[in-house]
């Protein structure tokens, strides 16, 4: 299936912990969103196998997503030298033909999502090498963004997910297994005041984006405006 933008996450609900509000707004404007989990999530804390597919299948419907893959690659195990993932991950983008990607930024405490970061930006760009070994035509995309996680606050690019924020939170909690306190040992998900910082945080980028609610990613390459009149009071183009 043709997408116009493909979000990746290393575990089932790093999308709707990071970039769902961008997801959920380009769907909403009838664009096709694919959302790709690169693990299932098996050496996490709470939550099995099946609940979390379970859970990750709601969440994307709340988000609009057209689909969800899952590629099974092995939870913290990512790892971007790994020829066979790297494959798996270059077969999913010539597959789904994306003119946006979406991946986890580098600079992060978890290693899997450090890996992630790599594995799909390097997939990226091999995957526009005609000779390069995998199923598939040569495809690479025109774009891609790194959605910023906890606590980093190095924005290249802001933007404004008010009117999708809800559907975003609302994807949130379909991940019940990772965030109630009552279903499993505490983690830092299950705090009392995550549910808080997630929307501060949301609070604090839509203030820079001149909205409620934002979200913030770090950039490969120059964002190029095709409108200058992106650039006036607003940021809106007639």
């Amino acid at each position: 299936m043709a997408l116009d933008a493909l979000f990746f996450g290393a575990h089932p609900d790093d999308i709707e912990l990071t970039c769902g509000g961008l997801a959920a707004l380009l769907a909403s404007h009838g664009h096709g969103v694919g959302l790709v989990d690169l693990t299932r999530g098996e050496l996490g804390t709470r939550g099995d196998v099946e609940t979390r597919a379970a859970e990750a299948a709601a969440a994307g419907r709340a988000l609009g997503a057209a689909c969800r893959d899952n590629l099974a690659l092995p939870d913290g195990g990512l790892n971007r030298h790994d020829r066979a993932q790297l494959v798996a991950v270059i077969e999913c983008l010539r597959r789904h033909r994306p003119s946006l990607v979406v991946a986890p930024h580098r600079d992060d405490e978890h290693p899997d999502h450090v890996e992630a970061s790599q594995l799909v930006s390097r997939a990226c760009y091999l995957s526009g090498l005609a000779r390069y070994p995998a199923s598939g035509e040569r495809f690479r995309p025109a774009r891609l963004l790194h959605s910023l996680y906890r606590g980093d606050t190095r924005a290249q690019l802001v933007i404004d997910v008010t009117p999708a924020w809800e559907r975003r939170m609302a994807a949130l909690r379909c991940h019940a297994s990772q965030l109630d306190a009552a279903l499993g040992p505490a983690t830092y998900l299950t705090a009392p005041g995550f549910l808080a910082e997630v929307e501060a945080r949301g609070r604090v980028w839509g203030a820079l984006a001149g909205g409620a609610y934002g979200e913030g990613y770090r950039c490969r390459g120059p964002v190029a405006l095709s409108d200058a009149r992106a650039l006036l009071a607003g940021g809106k183009s007639a």
